[in-house]
């Protein structure tokens, strides 16, 4: 059966050189256009308007004597292109992460290919080559997520018409197992850890939940000793020729106000008084930076050395499971919620983006909470 002709809108004929704009069989609008250099570009959009506001750009690009690249990109120069824009729109250490799985796992595999050639059967096909070669789901994961929002820029900019990347699934990654400490394996811990010179960090994860790059980027001035509480305002993160920097929180959400249990306020007492001896001992080469736990000299902590040089040994000492420190926020939430707080509340402390994240990832102590929930009913129908 022939293919139908495109269905082109009615109205006022386009004059030369205006560009025109016709319906594809398939529902979808596409805009032409001559460049300067010839060659004929196109643009893609579910809707007139949107296909329209692409021409009509594209016009005044012309006439300020742009050159039409439509249709010449290579998957790695649209890429390279698309990294280039990014940066200043996100986090130095998003685009750093972009980049590494852009050079590492894309560009080997499909970088020569001509963007508007790429196809969803080509973009599974080098998910299966990334997991041949030993990549892991949540690698190959995060690959994808990089993919799909460099086609979804294309796909605005008028390069691609569709982002292929949404007809691909990538393999679904399995969760890290979380492994919680209980409440006596807690207080074995901060047995363990009073006097260690980050004892307070510690303190702070089990009690607040808050994240292992929040604790590390904490300053003096987000602390509130006599209201007993703290602010979480940044996130320490590793950046490609920059070293470790101090970020905006991962989400709006995280930047939140923690209040602190008498223990955690007491260790933080600890903790300042013991820093502003190192601060006298190393005199002309502190570099103050305000940072609650910091290096010698005042300098941000590197995270591998607090967890190689302190946090792995203390587990050692103590006799307790090795564990992530991420899996002390896992303690905190799951003792939060055990012990009966409000999942809004812990997911506000917590920083999570809504209670259903919360909920999700702590479900194994929700279903404890409803037994609970179900034997305070029975015990208030049998007062009566």
């Amino acid at each position: 059966m022939p293919a139908s002709p495109p269905i082109r809108p009615r109205g006022r004929k386009r004059a030369n050189g205006e560009g025109s704009i016709y319906q594809r069989a398939d529902g979808l609008w596409v805009a032409a256009i001559t460049g300067t250099d010839g060659r004929r570009q196109r643009f893609y959009a579910r809707t007139r308007t949107e296909v329209g506001r692409r021409l009509t750009e594209a016009l005044q690009r012309r006439d300020l004597g742009e050159t039409s690249r439509a249709g010449r990109d290579t998957v790695a120069t649209y890429l390279t292109g698309w990294l280039d824009a990014l940066a200043g729109t996100v986090k130095p250490a998003t685009v750093e992460k972009y980049r590494r799985d852009v050079r590492l796992h894309v560009l080997p595999y499909i970088g020569r290919l001509a963007l508007s050639r790429l196809t969803p059967q080509r973009l599974q096909h080098l998910y299966g080559e990334l997991a041949e070669a030993g990549l892991s789901a949540m690698s190959i994961k995060h690959v994808h997520a990089a993919v799909h929002k460099a086609l979804e820029q294309a796909m605005r900019w008028g390069k691609v018409p569709r982002n292929v990347a949404d007809l691909v699934d990538p393999p679904q990654a399995a969760r890290p197992e979380m492994r919680t400490l209980t409440l006596e394996q807690v207080r074995v811990l901060l047995r363990a850890a009073l006097g260690d010179p980050l004892e307070a960090l510690y303190v702070l994860a089990v009690t607040t939940g808050m994240r292992r790059g929040e604790l590390l980027a904490l300053r003096w001035a987000d602390v509130d000793i006599p209201g007993q509480a703290l602010a979480v305002t940044g996130t320490l993160q590793r950046v490609k020729d920059r070293g470790l920097v101090r970020v905006e929180p991962k989400t709006a959400r995280s930047r939140r106000r923690i209040l602190l249990t008498p223990t955690a306020i007491a260790a933080l007492r600890r903790h300042q008084g013991a820093q502003a001896a190192e601060r006298l001992k190393a005199a002309d080469w502190w570099k103050d930076q305000g940072l609650v736990f910091c290096s010698a000299l005042g300098t941000p902590l590197e995270a591998g050395n607090v967890l190689r040089r302190s946090f792995h040994p203390l587990l050692t000492r103590a006799g307790l499971p090795s564990i992530r420190f991420h899996d002390l926020r896992h303690t905190a939430a799951t003792v939060m919620l055990g012990r009966g707080v409000h999942p809004k509340i812990a997911s506000e402390m917590l920083g999570h983006a809504t209670v259903g994240i919360t909920l999700d990832t702590y479900s194994h102590v929700t279903e404890t909470m409803q037994r609970t929930a179900m034997e305070q009913i029975e015990a208030a129908l049998g007062e009566g």
